[in-house]
């Protein structure tokens, strides 16, 4: 479980952007996180990251504090983070993208090729493009690689950061699905950033953040 306990945070003079916030985010569901254009969701989405540090309060992962693990550590081994900008390796095919994380995680299935191509074509991504350097896909499918990468880790708590920003609806819900299946199937927990409202009633929990104050709804 990730807990967030006794948050506090303000940017240099000026009023808290959030303040003694505790927050709970269970394996097995998927979350979709919501708020307004500077609401401050991106901030907090570093946080729960491992990205950067709140002032005070605590972020916790299975009971033992990020900042104990470290955050090198705790970003590598139990975060999975899709990125807006997709954070590609932009001379590395798509297949060597997700290769690499798996070496790098030291995950369980690192240097298995096949099952990176299977992964790849789960989100869409055939074997013809997947040998393809990264810069020679769309921006679509450069973020379906992205997604790819972040699902065939051993994390525990997968982050995405608006991951259906480049894609139709179509599209859209095929990751959607993955999403779920990782989550009610693969007892993970996701945490999606989204501006979309249709995307945002399909998770598990809603959580709204308006007016520095954090909304909790079941779906």
């Amino acid at each position: 479980m990730l807990e967030v306990k006794e948050l506090t945070h303000a940017y240099a003079n000026s009023e808290p952007l959030y303040e003694n916030v505790n927050l709970s985010f269970d394996q097995s569901k998927v979350y979709t996180f919501v708020g307004a254009s500077g609401s401050g969701k991106t901030t907090f989405l570093s946080f729960i990251a491992g990205l950067d540090s709140p002032q005070t309060g605590e972020i916790t992962i299975d009971d033992k504090n990020i900042n104990k693990i470290g955050l090198t550590n705790y970003r590598r081994t139990k975060i999975a983070m899709i990125f807006q900008q997709y954070n590609l390796m932009s001379y590395m095919s798509a297949i060597d993208n997700v290769l690499t994380a798996l070496d790098i995680t030291k995950s369980s299935h690192r240097g298995d090729k096949q099952f990176v191509l299977d992964s790849l074509k789960n989100v869409g991504i055939s074997e013809e493009k997947a040998r393809k350097n990264v810069q020679k896909l769309s921006g679509g499918e450069q973020q379906r690689v992205a997604i790819a990468r972040a699902l065939v880790v051993d994390a525990t708590t997968v982050i995405a950061d608006e991951p259906t920003g480049n894609l139709d609806a179509a599209n859209s819900e095929m990751i959607l699905k993955l999403f779920q299946d990782l989550a009610h199937n693969h007892h993970k927990t996701v945490i999606i950033v989204t501006h979309d409202s249709e995307i945002a009633k399909q998770g598990d929990v809603k959580i709204e953040l308006k007016d520095n104050q954090f909304k909790v709804s079941n779906n």
